[in-house]
Order: C-alpha cells, then sequence, then structure tokens
C-alpha cells in the first residue's frame, strides 16, 4: 500500500529541527498538513509553523511535547486527531555512556534518555498511530521512524545510539506484516551522518572536514516520503541514505554502510579517546 500525502496529515515528532523540519517543509509543499509535536522550535520552525500556508492550502500546528512522556505523546495524538487526522514520523538524540552518573543519566533518573527518545518513543507512538489508524477507520496508516546507519555498524564511542538504532531496525522489521493483514506500513529511514542540532561539538572532531561528506536534511526527507508513497517499499523496509546513495538494508548478511557520508576518517581517534573517558570516569571509590 503506497499512500499519497496530499490532502492527508502527519504528526511528526521531533519536527522542530533538523531532519524532521525538513520533513514537515516537504510534507507542506505536498499539500500535507502537519501537526509538529516537540519540545521547542527552532526560528526557522516557527516560520514554517506559523507562516504561510503550504501547496494546496496545506497548513501546519505546533503542540509542545515531551516525546518521553507518554501522557504528552498521548495528548499529541489526540490533538492532531481533533484537528485533522495523522500518522507519524519520529525523532533521535544523543547522550554518552562513557560518562558515568554525568549528566542526564544518573541513579536519580534510573533511565538511559537515548533509549527513552530513540527505543521507547518511537514505539510507543507507534502503538498510538495504529490505535488512532483504527479509532478512525481510516484503512490505512503509515509510521516512518528515523533509524540510521549505525544500525549496520557497530561505533565504541556510542554505544547505546548504536543500540537504539539496532532496536529500531529490528522493530521496523517485526511489523512488516502489518501492511498486507491491516494496510498498515512500518518503515524507517537509515541516514548516514547529518548535521544537526544533534551534533555535539565535541563529537565534530570526529569528521575531517577535508574528507567527510555530511548527509543533507533533504536528501533523508525525501527519501522518508518515498517510504510512503512508493509501492516498493513495503512493510519493514529499511533505506540506507548515503550523499550519493539510498539502498534497501538487507535483512540478513547486509554488507553494512559503505561510501560517502557513511564512514568516518577520525573514528579511530574517537575509539581511542574512549579509553581516556574510561580511566577518568570508572573504577573510581
Amino acid at each position: 500500500m503506497a499512500l499519497q500525502v496530499k490532502g492527508k496529515t502527519a504528526l511528526v515528532t521531533g519536527g522542530g529541527s533538523g531532519i524532521c523540519l525538513e520533513f514537515t517543509k516537504l510534507l507542506l509543499s505536498k499539500g500535507c498538513n502537519v501537526v509538529v509535536a516537540d519540545l521547542t522550535l527552532l526560528p526557522e520552525a516557527e516560520t514554517v509553523v506559523t507562516g504561510n500556508p503550504g501547496s494546496e492550502g496545506a497548513t501546519a500546528a505546533f503542540i509542545r511535547t515531551d516525546v518521553t512522556d507518554w501522557k504528552q505523546l498521548r495528548a499529541a495524538f489526540e490533538f492532531a486527531i481533533e484537528k485533522f487526522k495523522g500518522w507519524i514520523s519520529c525523532a533521535q538524540a544523543w547522550s554518552n555512556f562513557w560518562h558515568l552518573d554525568d549528566g542526564v543519566d544518573n541513579d536519580s533518573t534510573s533511565s538511559f534518555k537515548t533509549f527513552d527518545i530513540n527505543i521507547n518513543h518511537p514505539v510507543r507512538a507507534t502503538q498510538l498511530a495504529i490505535d488512532s489508524f483504527k479509532r478512525q477507520k481510516l484503512g490505512h496508516g503509515v509510521v516512518v521512524i528515523i533509524s540510521s546507519a549505525a544500525a549496520q555498524a557497530a561505533f565504541l564511542p556510542t554505544p547505546m545510539y548504536v543500540a537504539s538504532k539496532h532496536a529500531i531496525s529490528g522493530f521496523t522489521r517485526a511489523l512488516a506484516d502489518l501492511e498486507p493483514k491491516l494496510n498498515i506500513r512500518v518503515n524507517a529511514v537509515a541516514p548516514g551522518r547529518v548535521k544537526t542540532p544533534l551534533w555535539a561539538q565535541d563529537n565534530l572532531t570526529w569528521i575531517d572536514e577535508n574528507f567527510d561528506r555530511w548527509v543533507t536534511t533533504k536528501q533523508v526527507a525525501d527519501v522518508m516520503l518515498d517510504l510512503i508513497t512508493n509501492e516498493k517499499n513495503v512493510g519493514g523496509t529499511i533505506l540506507e541514505v548515503g550523499t550519493g546513495s539510498v539502498r534497501a538494508v538487507q535483512r540478513i548478511n547486509d554488507p553494512g554502510p559503505q561510501g560517502k557520508g557513511l564512514t568516518s576518517e577520525e573514528a579511530a581517534d574517537a575509539c581511542t579517546n574512549v579509553y581516556n573517558l574510561i580511566e577518568e570516569h570508572y573504577g573510581k571509590s
């Protein structure tokens, strides 16, 4: 089932910046209404939400949402249903495994923020999306989740991020049968390296700007739209996006990320730094 977005409505979590902001703009240009659910809007996103209508009179609305809070996430869906009708795209974030009990992940939180945002949020959002499709008796629905090329690789400096994206790709594949049985498609995009506000300044040292290339948010948004509208991208499809390539990730014996925008020249130095962090933060009384 391929779904044309014109005249439809999307609930886009994380649409206040980065990839999902670009996706929001693309959907509006195609005549699709958008509800943006995020904590804040960057100035560009504010302009998109409050500015001129998109193609065919499509409009955007914003609801402040902490996607790790299930009550707020449900409220976003109820808002979208009341204002329009909806399906969903999801967001991503990082936190640092190697900083023990430092920052947002510690004994007082009893959780890892990366897992809350990258796993619990899209899994719960998918539940709520399926529920909204059924309650509205739409007869169809699409969920597009943001995975990563990291789901086809291993990278010591960000083990929680890598684990979360492996989880999301597995989750997407597990729901493949929903399309032939319920006409509900769940797919994922797996971008390579995209320069968004999620990149901390320290992490930019992993990149050699003279050699490495960035995948653009527009390239990712275009692939997300294709995951919705292209009949070939059946449920469970995961498309990896490099700077000059798009490929379907194989369920078994996948060769892994290859090419520009998918690898880093400075990865070895980043891995070496992990051992300095272990000495600094671990084994202390």
